[in-house]
This record gives structure tokens, sequence and C-alpha cells, in this order.
């Protein structure tokens, strides 16, 4: 092992902070080089006196006049930057502070926006407006039509049940009730039902042309579904 490890590593070995097979070679070395012997006689005797040194209580205010310090220090350092810097501090804060109050109102504002575009989404429906539109010239080819399906759920159903359903203005199922049942008029059945209707969609009645609510009754059978008015 050479010298400059050695003197370098003397501190770790009086510490105790060196493997077992570093400390026996620096060992060895020392044994065999007296200069390393020596620094580390000079190590251990400058430990010895700090070790006797008395010790100090530090003052009770020291935590108070470190803290005036850095206080000094932090004024100091904010005073040395430039006119610029200080301009863009005070500009960041003044937007800061203007924006604060805009907020709330801007959140709310966009909130109802949205609500407001959701609730007129429905009317504009261009396919179901096309096919329920009537012009002033058309006349009513009949006073009242029943509702029509307009699309089938594409669900599977394993038993025979006849449903009447209440169908509103816009075509959807508001309402059913069970008229009868290959079997038992169970939950299982009912959820089987809402699961068909669910998916299925119906253009609605109309009067003298315009959408009206009405009934109609849906036979659900295994392997084909029926309405009738």
């Amino acid at each position: 092992m050479q010298c400059s490890k050695v003197k370098g590593r003397i501190s770790a070995y009086l510490d105790h902070a060196v493997t077992d097979k570093e400390r026996g070679e620096m060992r060895q070395h020392m044994y065999e080089c007296r200069n390393c012997a020596r620094e580390s006689e000079r190590h251990q005797r400058i430990r010895e006196a700090l070790r006797s040194l008395p010790q100090r209580t530090p003052p009770p205010d020291l935590a108070l006049r470190l803290r005036v310090a850095a206080s000094k220090a932090r004024a100091q350092a904010t005073d040395g930057r430039s006119v610029l810097s200080r301009w863009l501090e005070h500009f960041q804060l003044a937007v800061t502070n203007l924006m604060k109050p805009l907020a709330l109102p801007l959140a709310g504002g966009l909130g109802a926006a949205v609500i407001l575009f959701s609730s007129l989404v429905p009317t504009f429906n261009s396919t179901y407006a096309a096919n329920t539109a009537v012009a002033p010239w058309d006349v009513p080819t009949m006073l009242n039509t029943e509702p029509t399906v307009k699309y089938m759920a594409p669900v599977a159903f394993d038993s025979d049940a006849i449903v009447d359903l209440k169908i509103d203005d816009q075509g959807r199922v508001v309402d059913y009730s069970i008229v009868s049942a290959s079997g038992a008029q169970t939950a299982e059945l009912r959820h089987r039902i809402e699961n068909n209707l669910l998916f299925t969609e119906f253009w609605p009645a109309t009067a003298f042309g315009h959408p009206v609510s009405g009934t109609v009754r849906v036979s659900f059978r295994s392997s084909h579904l029926e309405v009738r008015g």
C-alpha cells in the first residue's frame, strides 16, 4: 500500500470506518513506514486534544441573530437585482392579483356553456328532424299514427313475453308493463326486457302530422320481435 493512500485514510482508520482487510494492510504499512506511523500519531493527538476541550453552550439568542443576518443578506441580494428583474416580479404579482377575481366567474361561465350545449345537442338530430318535420303546405294523409320501430336491439331473448310500451313524443320508451309471459314474471325476465328496450328506439306516434306520445304492444319471442299498434 502506498503512503499517499495510507495518509488519506488515517482519519477513517482511527474512526474504525475501514474494512478489516484494509485495516490490516494499513497497520502493516505503518509498522514498516515510520513517516506514516508519525502521521497517524499526530492525528491521534489532535483527536485527543479536541476531546479535552471544554464544551461550550451556544447563547440563547443565537437562532434569532442568525435569522436577522439571513434577512439582511436576503435584502441585500434583492437590492442587487436589476431594474428589469424587479419590474417583471411586480408585473407577475399584478397579473396574479388581477386573475384571481376573474377565475371563479370564468369557471362558472364555462360550466354554464357546457350545460347549455349539452341540453341543445338532441335538437341537432338532423335524421329525426328530416323524418318528422311537417311543411306548412303538407296535408296529413292520416290523422293519427301509432309508434313504429326505428331500430331494435341486437340482444337475444330466450323466452316469450307480451309487453305494452309507453312511447313519448321523442320516440323514447318511458314506461312498460308486462301483459303476459310464458313463465313467471320474475326479476330476471324484467331484466332481459329492459336490456332489449335499452337499445330499442321508436318513431313516435303522430296526430295531424305532429309527434305525440303513444302506446304500442310488443311481443318478445325467442326468435324475433313483433310490434303491434
